[in-house]
């Protein structure tokens, strides 16, 4: 058994058949073979109650479980993703109940290019003026990248010429999932993870090379932001990166662990996706853009645009909360104490992640069931971590996915690493 997770952050999506040493240029899906082999142990999961879990907030990151044998258990919850605490914020509720009763209505059944609440459009501005771009809200990340990769696909953002789509091999399934409909457009290739010299070949080779990321992985690590501004300098890369998991955690107005790195305007050549819930404590997704073309692109053809509603009030008025929030003394204390509880935990139980200041921690069983077993003994002992197989990651690689956050306390961080460490020296 091993601890280590870095190699395997998440897993290549069924969308694709890999080559793991060069680009794989076939994106064929394979439901039933990802079926076949996950489901077992999705019924497994199911049955232990680790997965299809209900229940409510309670105080900081306990919740109170309302279904099945567990009813009536309250745990400490190291799985969702709100990294700052805000999702229970009460200025964040506050907004959503406030949105509601202003203007006396949940959802507008419509295209976006026909109505919108006079409150998404103030959401928006206020959000553009947050992060420096220009911002379009969605009802969900999903969404936005639903209607984004297939208009990068084609050609319109780059100057009318089709660009080559480059996927990093550990793109988020909200991302890998489009490449179907992204080949229709233009050649698809799927990359090593973080495989900078791959990228670099691919652009000598090409006249004009798209590269759709993660900024912050999902099973842990980030992209080198840097380095990736380094080849867009040099061969005019477009890139569009998915911070979904980055967001409010980096930078002077909390802008994310992307767009804290692209100093000044995003320009022609650069997109950010990102999260209006987790680190953010709303709901929905955005999409920040650099140009009046772009975004008048967006706002007319992206399909969640198009042909979707936008998200509903209660989202709407709290991310608006939650920008106010972002512009207090409050969220660097949040941060503060959300870095401490990484160092914390790092000092108690080393991961492959251990040092780096992202808020995720993975450790590696590599089989299934040991994976499960492991969930639920930590579950008996009240605390509700992620229990992660294929296709989620790699196969052979399960292990427990473990979200730190700034609302847990310091006794929280220490049993939970405790706990995990006590499973392993008796796996």
């Amino acid at each position: 058994m091993s601890q280590s997770g870095s190699q395997h952050r998440s897993a290549p999506s069924s969308a694709s058949r890999l080559d793991a040493t060069g680009p794989s240029t076939r994106p064929v899906r394979n439901t039933p073979a990802v079926i076949e082999y996950a489901e077992p142990h999705f019924r497994q999961a199911r049955d232990r109650g680790l997965i299809d879990v209900y229940g409510r907030s309670a105080n900081g990151r306990t919740i109170l479980l309302e279904r099945g044998d567990y009813a009536g258990k309250a745990v400490v919850d190291f799985v969702r993703c709100s990294y700052l605490g805000l999702d229970n914020h009460p200025e964040v509720i506050a907004g959503a109940v406030a949105a509601i009763e202003q203007y006396g209505s949940l959802h507008w059944s419509c295209a976006r290019t026909r109505l919108n609440f006079g409150l998404i459009g103030n959401l928006e501005k206020d959000l553009s003026d947050l992060f420096d771009a220009r911002v379009i809200a969605y009802s969900s990340v999903l969404a936005a990248n639903m209607g984004a990769l297939p208009l990068t696909a084609s050609g319109h953002l780059t100057g009318g010429r089709k660009p080559l789509m480059v996927l990093d091999r550990l793109a988020h399934a909200t991302l890998a999932f489009h490449k179907p409909a992204i080949a229709e457009e233009t050649r698809v290739v799927t990359i090593p993870h973080n495989d900078l010299d791959a990228l670099e070949r691919l652009c000598q080779q090409n006249d004009v090379v798209a590269y759709i990321c993660d900024g912050v992985y999902s099973m842990g690590g980030a992209a080198p932001v840097d380095a990736l501004r380094r080849l867009q300098a040099r061969y005019g890369l477009f890139l569009y990166i998915d911070d979904a998991h980055g967001i409010s955690l980096f930078g002077h107005r909390c802008e994310g662990y992307v767009r804290s790195q692209l100093s000044g305007a995003l320009g022609d050549r650069t997109i950010v996706a990102a999260s209006l819930g987790k680190g953010f404590g709303a709901s929905g997704g955005l999409i920040m853009l650099g140009t009046a073309h772009q975004e008048d692109l967006f706002r007319s053809f992206a399909v969640a645009h198009a042909f979707s509603a936008s998200p509903n009030l209660a989202a709407v008025g709290a991310a608006l909360g939650s920008s106010r929030l972002h512009r207090t003394s409050e969220l660097d204390s949040r941060r503060c104490k959300l870095w401490d509880n990484v160092r914390l935990f790092d000092s108690i139980l080393p991961t492959a992640q251990k040092g780096e200041k992202l808020p995720i921690r993975v450790v590696e069983f590599g089989d299934e069931h040991q994976a499960i077993s492991a969930g639920c003994v930590l579950l008996e002992a009240g605390y509700y971590v992620s229990v992660i197989f294929f296709p989620t990651v790699a196969r052979g690689k399960a292990g427990l996915r473990i979200c730190l956050t700034a609302s847990h306390s310091d006794d929280e961080v220490d049993h939970v690493a405790r706990a995990v460490l006590e499973v392993l020296n008796q796996s």
